[in-house]
């Protein structure tokens, strides 16, 4: 019987489940694994970050764009910590992720050996599930559990921690047992809807009035695009999207009314509370697109469909909760919904607030006659340069909620960004993962000056793989979102929030990556047109103003009622 190393082993199996590509950084503990990577190179690409959280973010963006578990192998100790916060990042956002860590020898775990951590006790909150490997032959079995526990359900990351020993010591090739999900008797996702349930969802629906979707990325996670466009569109039904469920629909839809949450539109905000049914789909009604949940639609129902029984009624009270896959969910309701062309009123009360946030923001923020170039402005010219078609990636703060705001998405799932956790440091990395699951369409990820300097170093992963990755750099010399808060709330005291940045050209340029600074809105659109048009990575910074503010906003604690448009609103 041939003899073949764990560590073999273990890449036999990524290689049985169609893995083709890992990112990571090779370290002493993972050492055997990495070599037999290098012998494995023709059937898996091996793509070496600069540091373990890049790895990360950059196997999330991956994972975002292609529905698969992207996949990192880092050493022991620090190198696994580095990961913790991309496992949480991953855990908040549903981010399917199979994390290979290496350990000390299973002869010295628990002794505090040189780079020994509790991966597992680290680890055991912020994922689905995690395991420890000391024995060779646990390899199989536990991989193809990892891939299936991330994959299925409600998507999210998993660890597997593995001793050196494991990975040196030699097994049979026929000397282990084959995974089987039946055996997982407490894991069994529910993808079927109750069909009771569903006829009463449908009964609601036909009676409401004032109907309002809320999709979610749950919807995108199901590949649900063709589901949610024939039931807002036979049930005639305005939809708004969260942060992470834009782009399951194209911007321009006719029934599109905007973007929730702290910093979305006023119209779908306002009239969430006169609503008098709530579909929510694949969402889970975080705190940021709810507001205050004691004044959170108080004259709606909800219909909640969500595949993780666990949000149903967590945080709002659901008269009809649907656990089940939101494709399903929606196939089962779209056979069932009659045809309507009713709620005229009620779509005329979406775009009356919408000319009011037009008038307010929109017209200021698209308009300005300021030499000064305002985030909006850079944003609004990406997006009509791309046509709506580029595959965009953000980092975390006010140039995120920006991008939201101001990118008109026109393409089924071509928007990532951190969500849950807020990750700044997530752009560049997460642009590089989506560069590589889709190399042959645009990808631009947007940043700010200060996420961008907490993983910057990875701008020599795009050199050494020549990832034509497209970074714009939004740079205002603050840490943009804290200072607007400072600002409106405490007398503009900018406590440790201005920066001095370097020269981020000449560091690009220090990479080996072609660059360009801007700071006069004469040169915007050309400077955008040449980044686009760049074969390769290219890095563009932009000048902004720097107390440039994004609204509308709803203030914290406040109910989205109190949604303000602008500065003069705030109460002091």
């Amino acid at each position: 019987m041939k003899q073949i190393t764990g560590a073999e082993l273990l890449l036999q199996k990524l290689a049985y489940l169609g893995v083709d590509l890992v990112f990571g950084y090779p370290g002493g503990a993972v050492m055997p694994l990495h070599d037999a990577l290098y012998k494995y190179q023709s059937k898996i690409k091996h793509v070496l970050a600069r540091h373990e959280q890049g790895a990360v973010h950059m196997a999330e963006g991956w994972a975002r764009m292609k529905g698969r578990a992207g996949v990192c192998v880092v050493t022991s100790g620090p190198g696994a910590t580095n990961l913790v916060t991309g496992i949480a990042d991953a855990m908040m956002d549903s981010v399917p992720l199979v994390c290979f860590t290496g350990q000390v020898a299973s002869s010295f775990i628990g002794s505090d050996a040189f780079q020994e951590t509790d991966v597992i006790g680290i680890t055991a909150p912020i994922t689905k599930w995690n395991y420890q490997i000391t024995d060779s032959r646990e390899i199989p079995y536990i991989v193809e559990k990892a891939f299936y526990i991330a994959e299925s359900g409600r998507p999210g990351p998993v660890v597997v921690d593995i001793s050196k020993d494991a990975q040196l010591n030699s097994v049979s090739e026929n000397e282990f047992s084959r995974f089987d999900k039946n055996d997982l008797k407490s894991y069994r996702p529910n993808y079927f809807p109750n069909m009771n349930q569903i006829r009463s969802a449908v009964d609601l629906i036909e009676k409401s009035k004032r109907p309002l979707v809320l999709v979610g990325h749950g919807v995108i996670i199901a590949q649900a695009e063709s589901e949610l466009k024939e039931f807002v569109e036979k049930a005639n039904l305005p939809f708004a999207c969260t942060l992470h469920g834009l782009s399951a629909l194209s911007k321009k839809h006719p029934n599109y009314v905007g973007f929730l949450g702290m910093h979305g539109n006023y119209a779908p905000n306002i009239l969430t509370n006169k609503a008098d049914v709530l579909i929510a789909l694949g969402m889970r009604f975080d705190d940021r697109v709810t507001g205050n949940l004691e004044k959170y639609a108080p004259k709606a129902k909800v219909i909640h469909i969500d595949i993780d029984p666990a949000e149903l009624n967590k945080n709002v009270k659901a008269e009809i909760p649907i656990v089940a896959d939101v494709k399903k969910a929606l196939q089962e309701i779209n056979k069932l919904i009659k045809s309507s062309n009713k709620r005229d009123k009620w779509f005329e009360e979406f775009k009356k607030g919408f000319e009011l946030e037009k008038q307010k923001v929109l017209s200021r923020q698209l308009n300005n006659s300021s030499e000064k170039i305002l985030m909006a402005e850079v944003v609004s010219m990406i997006s009509d340069l791309t046509n709506g078609k580029a595959n965009i990636v953000s980092d975390v703060g006010q140039h995120q909620m920006i991008t939201a705001r101001y990118y008109e998405f026109d393409r089924f799932n071509s928007w990532v960004s951190s969500g849950g956790l807020g990750t700044m440091g997530f752009g560049l990395p997460a642009g590089l993962g989506v560069k590589l699951a889709r190399e042959d369409e645009q990808v631009v990820a947007i940043v700010g000056d200060g996420g961008f300097q907490m993983t910057f170093q990875e701008l020599g992963t795009a050199v050494e793989y020549n990832i034509g990755l497209k970074t714009v750099v939004l740079n205002n010399s603050f840490l943009g979102m804290v200072r607007q808060w400072q600002e409106l709330f405490f007398d503009k005291r900018y406590a440790f929030t201005e920066m001095k940045n370097p020269d981020f050209v000449k560091i690009a340029q220090a990479y080996g990556i072609q660059a360009q600074r801007i700071s006069k809105k004469t040169n915007l659109k050309s400077a955008i047109q040449k980044m686009l048009e760049f074969e390769g990575p290219y890095l563009l910074e932009v000048i902004v103003e720097k107390e440039d503010n994004v609204f509308p906003m709803v203030p914290a604690g406040a109910s989205l009622d109190e949604i303000i448009l602008e500065v003069s609103q705030i109460k002091k």
